[in-house]
């Protein structure tokens, strides 16, 4: 049986949308490259820790950061992407904060509830076996029919007959 944790692939998914959120529009026509000064470097960073921190909980061979880093970083990036919505930055004026923005956001709580699911330990197991069959075929099928009371005959030992006591044939006809 193959038992995978879910909560490590949610934080995955969010971190990376997280990495992609910061090439969107997050104040007018303008990314959050183009508008931060150290916050997008700052969530660049958390996410990148995110995701690996993560992937090393999905496949242990692969562990980079230790997991326990995982509850500071996603709290990290989401009161930076918090904060950089309630108090934009002043090169934007009073610009509106953008999708690049509200995807961010989305996936800072998308990577708070991974976590929140890893801490809990919900995990998904799923098992690979062969199926038996649900009827018999006839054709393949080699037992004798049953009798009038529906039990099978029972076959004889070659002991309890004797040598001059024929068997009875299929059908139950003596000869």
């Amino acid at each position: 049986m193959r038992r995978f944790d879910i909560g490590p692939l949610i934080v995955a998914v969010g971190s990376v949308v997280l990495l992609v959120s910061l090439f969107m529009d997050w104040y007018g026509r303008v990314t959050a490259w183009g508008v931060f000064e150290v916050a997008d470097v700052l969530l660049a960073v958390l996410a990148i820790g995110a995701l690996l921190a993560s992937l090393g909980m999905i496949a242990e061979e692969i562990s980079v950061l230790d997991a326990r880093w995982l509850p500071a970083i996603v709290l990290s990036a989401t009161v930076l992407v918090i904060a950089e919505i309630l108090s934009p930055p002043p090169v934007v004026g009073g610009a509106d904060p953008q999708e690049g923005a509200w995807i961010a956001f989305a996936a800072a709580l998308v990577m708070v509830v991974g976590t929140v699911l890893t801490l809990g330990r919900v995990s998904f197991s799923f098992a690979i076996e062969g199926r038996e069959p649900r009827h018999r075929v006839a054709a393949v099928d080699h037992r004798p029919p049953p009798t009038e009371t529906g039990q099978q005959p029972v076959a004889r030992r070659a002991e309890e007959t004797s040598a001059t006591e024929a068997l009875p044939e299929e059908g139950g006809a003596k000869r």
